[in-house]
C-alpha cells in the first residue's frame, strides 16, 4: 500500500510532536534543551496541523479542518509569546485573533447543528467534541482580547499563556494517536487504560505547571516582602536606640536652668 506524501508528514509530524513535548516538560525551563525541544514541538505540531487540516477540506470533514487550524494557532501563538519580548504586540496577534474567533464560531455553530440533528452528529462527530473545542477557542478569544487592550502581556501571565497553549496542542496530539488510532498498539494497552493516561497526561502537566507558576511567584514575592520588612527593623530599632539619642538635640528647661544628669537631684 502506498502511502502519501502529505499522510507521512502527519504522522512524523505527530510522533516527532509527542516526543519533543515529552522533552520540553523535562528540560529545565528556560534551558537550551527547552528551547530545543520546544522549536522542534512547533515543527513538527506545525506540520501535524497543517498536514491534518489540508487531508480533511480533500475529504470533506470540516470538524477536522477546524482541530488542525486549531492546533496551528495554538502552537504559532504560544511560539510568538515566548519569543518576543514583554508587553509587545504586533499584526500577527491581530491575523491570530481573526483565525480563532473563525474558529471559535464554526465549532460552537456545529455543536449546535450536531445536538439539533436527528442523528445526533455533525460532519461524522456528535455535540461534546465541537463543544469542548469551541470553548476552547473562546478562552483563547478572551486572552487575545485582553492582551491586544492591555498592549501586551508580561510576568507570570505571559509564561501562563505560553504553558496552557503549548499543553493543549500537545493534548491535541496525543488524543489524534491515542485515542482515535488504538488499534496501532498493543491489545494490552488498550485494555490496561494506559492509552487514556496517555492522552490526559499533557492535561494534568498543563494544571500542574500552571499552579506552579502561580503560586511559586507568590510566594517568592511574599518572601521578598518579609525579607525587606525584616531588613529594615534592624535599621529602625537603632535609631529607636536611647544610646542613639543625642543631648544637644534636647531643649534646655524653661528659666535658664541647666540640664541635670541622670545620677543628680534637682536642687
Amino acid at each position: 500500500m502506498q502511502t502519501s506524501p502529505m499522510l507521512l508528514l502527519h504522522i512524523c509530524g505527530g510522533t516527532l510532536g509527542l516526543l519533543s513535548g515529552a522533552a520540553a516538560m523535562i528540560y529545565r525551563k528556560g534551558s537550551r534543551g527547552h528551547r530545543l525541544a520546544g522549536n522542534t514541538f512547533v515543527i513538527s505540531m506545525l506540520a501535524l496541523g497543517g498536514s491534518g487540516a489540508y487531508m480533511a477540506m480533500m475529504k470533506s470533514q470540516p470538524g477536522n479542518v477546524l482541530a488542525g487550524t486549531l492546533t496551528c494557532y495554538l502552537v504559532a501563538t504560544a511560539w510568538m509569546t515566548a519569543k518576543r519580548g514583554e508587553a509587545e504586540t504586533g499584526i500577527f496577534d491581530w491575523g491570530a485573533l481573526l483565525v480563532i474567533l473563525a474558529v471559535a464560531v464554526a465549532e460552537l455553530t456545529f455543536s449546535y447543528q450536531a445536538a439539533a440533528s436527528p442523528t445526533g452528529k455533525r460532519f461524522g462527530y456528535p455535540p461534546l467534541p465541537y463543544l469542548i473545542f469551541g470553548a476552547v477557542a473562546m478562552l483563547a478569544v478572551s486572552g487575545d482580547i485582553r492582551m491586544m487592550v492591555r498592549g501586551g502581556i508580561s510576568g507570570t501571565k505571559r509564561l501562563a499563556r505560553h504553558l496552557w497553549r503549548m499543553c493543549f496542542a500537545l493534548f491535541i496530539a496525543s488524543a489524534s494517536v491515542f485515542l482515535a488510532r488504538p488499534h496501532l498498539f498493543p491489545a494490552i494497552f488498550r485494555k490496561s487504560g494506559l492509552l487514556v493516561v496517555l492522552t490526559v497526561a499533557p492535561l494534568i502537566l498543563m494544571i500542574f505547571w500552571l499552579l506552579r507558576v502561580r503560586y511559586a511567584n507568590a510566594y517568592k514575592g511574599m518572601r521578598a516582602a518579609n525579607d525587606r520588612t525584616g531588613a529594615s527593623l534592624p535599621a529602625v530599632a537603632r535609631s529607636l536606640s536611647p544610646t542613639r539619642v543625642n543631648s544637644s538635640s534636647i531643649p534646655a528647661p524653661a528659666g535658664g536652668g541647666r540640664m541635670l544628669r541622670g545620677d543628680q537631684e534637682p536642687t
